[in-house]
């Protein structure tokens, strides 16, 4: 009897022993996930060394496959510059304009390098770098449309647009009637082909395709805002230390001259200043 109570008793002191080994790996373990789960962003992307960039693809000059069909451009070389000062591989992800934001959205990538405009309703939503581009918009009409010579003109006709862009809200603004479009190429096509009246674009983009077409194009630059709008890496919100380390490399290149050079590269000219 007295040998079955202590057998009895040694087997449970084992038993609770075991339950507090037990209990102690499951904190330990639950203390690592939370460390884990703690972790920001900017954080997470140093320990894998990959920053996740989304871009068009198809924007020249900003974003664009070259003759190699390399993926290039002014926006895909300032990511690349700030990846090499951050110590990080850049992965660019190639998305349609009008899926981009969802893509941020749903995490399928961490930044946005694509001609993003700075605008209040965005910053509501989305955090933003430093601008790294400063651009105006310009209308753009057939050469033998004689009625389509200002921005008052885009009253009433049709105006091909991305409709998420800048420029949609400025032809909206004038009255147009908004023909949607995925992103410049589009928006240029349709009007060289004369089913819409305008489109509101990027002038240095229109400027690029202009010197590509040559004497085949059929548009020309008809009229050009004051106003400068200023273009910036974009977000998710709540990553400031991301936002901050991309901001310090940009601050960074502008010093230095590297942004200045990038932007010579491109366009001939330092749009990278106002």
């Amino acid at each position: 009897m007295k040998k079955l109570t202590w057998l009895t008793i040694t087997s449970l002191f084992i038993i609770i022993l075991s339950a507090c080994g037990s209990s102690g790996d499951e904190e330990e373990s639950s203390s690592g996930s939370d460390q884990s789960s703690d972790k920001s962003l900017y954080g997470e992307i140093q320990e894998e060394g990959v920053l996740t960039v989304g871009t068009e693809g198809t924007y020249a000059p900003y974003t664009f496959h070259n003759e190699n069909d390399e993926l290039t451009g002014y926006d895909v070389e300032v990511a690349k510059e700030i990846g090499k000062r951050l110590d990080l591989e850049i992965e660019f992800k190639e998305t349609k304009w009008d899926s981009m934001f969802a893509g941020l959205n749903s995490n399928r990538f961490d930044m946005i390098a694509n001609q993003v405009g700075i605008k209040p309703d965005r910053e509501e939503k989305y955090s933003f770098s430093v601008p790294y581009t400063y651009t105006s918009a310009v209308l753009v009409a057939r050469k033998d449309n004689s009625d389509m010579q200002s921005f008052e003109d885009l009253d009433g006709a049709v105006s091909a647009q991305s409709l998420t862009s800048n420029y949609a809200d400025i032809a909206k603004e004038y009255g147009a009637e908004i023909q949607s479009v995925e992103g410049f190429n589009p928006a240029m096509e349709l009007l060289n082909n004369g089913r819409v009246d305008a489109t509101v674009n990027d002038r240095l983009s229109v400027l690029d395709y202009l010197k590509e077409k040559g004497d085949q194009s059929k548009v020309e630059i008809v009229a050009k805002e004051d106003n400068a709008s200023e273009t910036a890496m974009m977000f998710r919100q709540d990553n400031p230390e991301l936002v901050e380390a991309v901001n310090g490399a940009l601050k960074e290149m502008k010093e230095d001259g590297t942004l200045e050079e990038i932007s010579n590269e491109w366009f001939n000219e330092d749009v990278s200043t106002q």
